[in-house]
């Protein structure tokens, strides 16, 4: 080995020896620092060893090393591990594990990693079927810091607001998310806003037709608006028996009014 090869610190000789597929050497060295208690590069060293040791197929000692990185606190490599740890679990489908990972992150409390640790509670949350705890962690991955997740866990959030008949909420969340949202975010938080506008919508022909107070041409226009809007948003059978309702109205003026706006398509 040369004089220079010798000045060449231990974590670099590893990055090198893994880029050129050397795992076990990688493996080796990273071992050795993540093995010092006092050394200076323990919580880096641990870290690497856990990626090194997953692309060698070894996944209980990564996350032994992954563990070891996550105890020693560091505000970077704690929070890299733990996410490490977190994914891991997510891809094997262990959600309490997972949950628990995504938790340390959010102790360890490293900005740059919250964000992206409340997208993934709340993406638990919801596959668990637990909306009031999907719906916290969206609105802390949007206050957190980071615009990009922030107008990605708005629209989560706008989605979630949908499912559950909060049209006019759902509004308000993507309104305020194009406030700050990048340019490249723009266009979805658009797209978004246009469908939640189209519940909004449905809900208003609904209402119109609900309450009976209208005049025939007026409800028959409602009823004509609602059966074509509902297609739009995935509601085909609901839009057929909004026709149905208004073609069979007893109100015989009212069901002549929509004869008439049916047989448009016909």
């Amino acid at each position: 080995m040369t004089s220079s090869e010798l000045e060449i610190p231990p974590l670099d000789t590893a990055r090198r020896l893994a880029e050129r597929g050397d795992l076990d050497g990688a493996a080796a060295i990273l071992g050795e620092l993540a093995a010092d208690p006092d050394g200076p590069d323990r919580a880096q060293a641990a870290v690497g060893l856990a990626v090194v040791l997953d692309e060698r197929g070894d996944v209980e000692a990564a996350r032994a090393a992954a563990r070891t990185a996550l105890a020693t606190g560091h505000p970077e490599y704690a929070a890299q591990a733990a996410c490490h740890l977190a994914q891991g679990f997510e891809r094997e489908g262990r959600a309490e594990q997972a949950r628990a990972a995504w938790q340390a992150v959010l102790g360890v409390g490293t900005a740059a990693y919250v964000p992206l640790a409340h997208l993934a509670l709340a993406r638990l949350a919801m596959a668990a079927d637990d909306p009031e705890q999907a719906h916290t962690e969206l609105r802390a991955a949007m206050a957190a810091g980071d615009d990009r997740v922030a107008a990605h866990a708005a629209q989560q959030l706008a989605d979630l607001l949908l499912e559950h008949g909060q049209a006019a909420e759902a509004a308000g969340v993507v309104m305020d998310a194009l406030e700050f949202a990048d340019a490249q975010d723009v266009p979805g938080l658009r797209v978004q806003l246009g469908i939640v506008h189209l519940e909004l919508a449905c809900a208003e022909f609904a209402e119109t037709v609900e309450d009976g107070g209208a005049d025939p041409q007026t409800s028959a226009l409602a009823i004509e608006l609602l059966a074509r809007t509902l297609p739009l948003r995935g509601r085909p059978e609901d839009a057929d028996r909004v026709w149905s309702y208004g073609l069979d109205h007893e109100d015989d003026a009212l069901a002549a009014e929509v004869r008439l706006r049916y047989r448009r398509d016909t």
